[in-house]
């Protein structure tokens, strides 16, 4: 039990306590990673998606993350998020955050599901206390905590069998990553580039006799060629430039239903209601996690009019303008107030539009009508207005069904580690405190799996 074990401050396990550097994060590579607070609060760092920093050498180095460091955020409403550094890049981490270097008698990742265990964030709640409207912490104060301390062996057996379970939740994140890049890359490719009408149409010029399903074999060896055949082989002239002939130009609101502001609540943690979807729940990532939506008070009879529907469509107008995300399951949630839902007109658009919104076009119209002096924001009638083209229905059909495909498997990931999640959770502050012992922990994975 943890009564065997000796309890020691955080301060004592560790070899180091340092502040991050204080820089302008940038978008292209002109130094190292540069790591912030939002980039640790998702639940698994993408680096990818990490910005850069300039920085000087002494800088650099006194700041560099190496594997096995802990960094904590000090500041701010995500004041004790923390985060395990596993082969990180060339990295350096901010101001706001503190890195934790774990000395040799400490298994570095224990340390890291301590910080994410309740007498942790107890604690935190104690010294922060509930009426600070910025709540913060000093590095001193963080590691002033106390933890029970098992000997190194039984740490590090630990923070193995919690670990094996998020290295699979990241390997899921990784496959979706992967899944949504291929997704994207087929937009890209057919409606955005249009690489099989103009493969087409140079194969048509240089063999005008050819029959079009010779044409199409030679153009686009890479489709099936019930899927080649949908594409045309010429070009027309538009308002928008040259489009594949047969293609029409709309606008959002040719393709969607009237357009609907969302709810207005408060969120709670507390399940209260139905899911309460808001902006930081589709802007970090390109799918919902739902169980980390919260919940809200709705009376029933709004509940019908803002409820979401597989296949909806909903869109930032504020603090995060343009982000949108398409309703993949069926869930009981409303959307809130700050979101405006677009349903598709055809279900076939659904797909059409989900990657539509991910795509450069999309985002040259919003950064170009975005108003507002002090906050960005886009309201229903701008959004509405939005220009682009639209393939015909049979085209549309198969691009769903394409994407289908590899948005079944990867919400199937998410809700894998959703479950994944659980079990962990229910695991890491029993065997924190000794209540269960690793062999017991095994088994007890092992039957929830």
């Amino acid at each position: 039990m943890a009564s065997e074990w000796p309890t020691r401050k955080l301060a004592d396990l560790c070899e180091s306590v340092d502040y991050g550097y204080t820089a302008s994060a940038k978008d292209s590579p002109c130094g190292p990673r540069f790591l912030r607070i939002t980039d640790i609060v998702s639940g698994g760092i993408n680096w990818d998606t990490v910005p850069f920093c300039e920085i000087d050498e002494p800088a650099r180095s006194r700041c560099l993350l190496h594997h096995g460091d802990v960094v904590v955020a000090r500041t701010g409403a995500t004041t004790g998020y923390s985060a395990y550094i596993a082969s990180p890049p060339d990295a350096v981490f901010a101001s706001y955050l503190v890195r934790l270097r774990i000395a040799p008698e400490a298994s570095p990742r224990f340390v890291s599901y301590f910080l994410k265990s309740p007498r942790f964030w107890s604690y935190m709640r104690g010294v922060m206390g509930d009426k600070s409207a910025q709540p913060n912490a000093s590095a001193k104060t963080i590691t002033e905590v106390t933890l029970p301390v098992p000997p190194l062996r039984e740490q590090q057996a630990i923070a193995c069998i919690l670990g094996a379970l998020d290295d699979k939740i990241e390997l899921n994140r990784r496959m979706n990553r992967t899944l949504e890049a291929m997704a994207r890359a087929i937009f890209k490719s057919w409606f955005v580039d249009f690489d099989p009408v103009r493969a087409k149409a140079a194969v048509q010029r240089e063999h005008p006799n050819w029959t079009d399903e010779k044409v199409c074999r030679a153009a686009c060896p890479d489709l099936k060629p019930d899927i080649a055949a949908l594409f045309p082989d010429a070009f027309t002239d538009s308002r928008l430039g040259l489009v594949p002939a047969g293609w029409r130009e709309a606008t959002l609101g040719d393709v969607t239903e009237r357009p609907q502001y969302g709810y207005t609540a408060s969120a709670s943690d507390e399940p209260v209601g139905p899911r309460f979807l808001r902006i930081t729940d589709i802007n970090k990532q390109e799918w919902i996690e739902w169980h980390n939506v919260p919940f809200c008070l709705v009376e029933e009879r709004e509940q019908g009019k803002y409820r979401l529907k597989k296949g909806d469509v909903v869109i930032a107008r504020i603090a995060d303008p343009g982000h949108g995300a398409m309703i993949e399951e069926e869930v009981e949630a409303v959307f809130a107030s700050y979101l405006i839902r677009f349903r598709p007109r055809r279900p076939e658009l659904g797909r059409f539009l989900q990657y539509w919104l991910r795509s450069e076009d999309y985002w040259n119209l919003v950064r170009s009508r975005q108003s507002g002096t002090t906050r960005a924001n886009l309201n229903a009638q701008v959004l509405s207005s939005f220009t682009l083209v639209v393939p015909q229905t049979q085209l549309l059909e198969a691009f769903s069904r394409l994407i289908d495909a590899f948005r079944t498997r990867l919400v199937a990931s998410v809700r894998a580690s959703r479950t994944l999640a659980a079990i962990r959770d229910a695991l890491l502050p029993k065997l924190l405190s000794g209540e269960l012992r690793v062999r017991d922990a095994e088994n007890y994975a092992r039957g929830r799996r």
